[in-house]
């Protein structure tokens, strides 16, 4: 039999689609620009594949109401309830979502640790990834008073669901149903790093990581590496990208330096971290500046937008133009939920990678939220890597 604890962090991931680029202390502004819970989907999606892939009974903990219960009951489970928070409400409507606290996820993480749990999956993003390594690291620290035993919880890996906006951490798996597969199945456990971002700086443009952990956390080829930024000059590939312009197409332009070399060559400063909406002008509107790549002619129609604000500029023939974040490979739901299954269905697709980020990646991936999706940009894509260059890159 298999002990595992499980806990959500029912509001993570919120911010994203709304162009918040995090949740943390945003909430209540999350809810206001319309947005939806998206961590206890993922949560159930990865206990539904771990019921699946469980060879020997699986007992389930779980904090009470949406931070775990309600989601392992979705998922087919009986779990036991160790801990229950006073502020999580039994509902994920978006219009009330639960007051969960950091506080909440620690003591819920503590309970799993005394009750002798193989191993902590939480859902969440980098945040909770902290706050359940803190726990852990707690734990450790005071050992067990009776019999002076400390390693109790340096032996009890965590594993990662990735839900929140920002998935910067190694601890994570790939996707809610790798994580349930891993859950399940795994064998040994090796140490991996917690980062974190601070989100202020994250909103201002400013990507400030920071080691806050390293812990044990099963082996397998689909846990997601550290993050890390490619380098190397992209100015050839932003010249080839802007020479390439069609006229008359929305360009929805994702985050990143890449793409923002892109975007200084169409003339305007987009937003560092954001998704921006470009549209070039009509043939038939200074057609000469084509050639001139440097300022070809076209409007920026709106800078850092929403989903709801891409899918109300968006004009056919449209692009996403995307790059993969390094060490990583996603193109997708890593940093730029707002570019939404909505969003992707609408538009074709352009990926723009350095030689030498791609040098680092076997493979890209995507976790959009919707898997008929993610199955249909699975294969092989050529990503512009220079003035002319592509490379040939596989999607898994």
């Amino acid at each position: 039999m298999r002990r595992i604890g499980v806990v959500v962090n029912p509001v993570a991931g919120m911010g994203g689609r709304v162009g918040l680029k995090g949740t943390d202390g945003k909430v209540a502004e999350a809810v206001e620009r319309g947005a939806t819970p998206r961590a206890p989907e993922r949560a159930i999606e990865a206990l539904e594949s771990l019921a699946r892939h469980a060879e020997d009974e699986i007992d389930l903990l779980a904090a009470g109401g949406p931070m775990g219960a309600d989601e392992a009951v979705a998922a087919g489970f009986e779990p036991a309830v160790v801990y229950e928070s006073a502020g999580a409400a039994s509902s994920t409507d978006a219009a009330d979502p639960p007051e969960t606290t950091a506080e909440d996820t620690r003591t819920a993480v503590e309970a799993f640790v005394d009750r002798g749990v193989d191993l902590v999956l939480f859902v969440g993003g980098d945040g909770t990834a902290v706050d359940v390594a803190a726990a852990l690291d707690d734990v450790e620290a005071r050992g067990d008073a009776a019999t002076g035993d400390d390693t109790a919880a340096e032996e009890t890996p965590m594993l990662g669901v990735p839900a929140g906006v920002k998935v910067y951490s190694s601890v994570f798996a790939v996707s809610p149903r790798d994580a349930g597969r891993i859950a399940a199945t795994f064998e040994r456990v090796e140490d991996r790093e917690i980062n974190d971002i601070d989100e202020d700086a994250y909103r201002g443009g400013a990507v400030e990581t920071e080691l806050r952990g390293v812990r044990p956390v099963p082996v397998s080829e689909e846990l997601q590496s550290s993050k890390q930024l490619g380098g190397g000059s992209v100015e050839t590939l932003a010249e080839g990208f802007v020479r390439d312009i069609d006229p008359g197409t929305t360009y929805v332009l994702g985050p990143g330096s890449t793409v923002g070399a892109i975007k200084e060559r169409l003339g305007f400063e987009g937003s560092p971290l954001g998704v921006d909406v470009w549209r070039a002008a009509p043939e038939s509107v200074e057609a000469e500046s084509y050639h001139e790549p440097a300022s070809p002619a076209g409007e920026l129609l709106v800078r850092d937008a929403t989903e709801a604000e891409i899918l109300d500029a968006i004009e056919e023939p449209a692009v996403v133009v995307v790059s993969p974040i390094g060490g990583q490979g996603f193109v997708f739901g890593r940093g730029n939920d707002q570019i939404s299954p909505a969003v992707i269905e609408r538009c074709d697709l352009e990926v723009v990678a350095s030689r030498r980020k791609l040098d680092d990646l076997n493979v890209l991936r995507v976790d959009t939220d919707d898997e008929d999706l993610d199955e249909s940009l699975r294969g092989w894509l050529k990503a512009r890597v220079g003035r002319f260059e592509r490379r040939m890159m596989k999607v898994v």
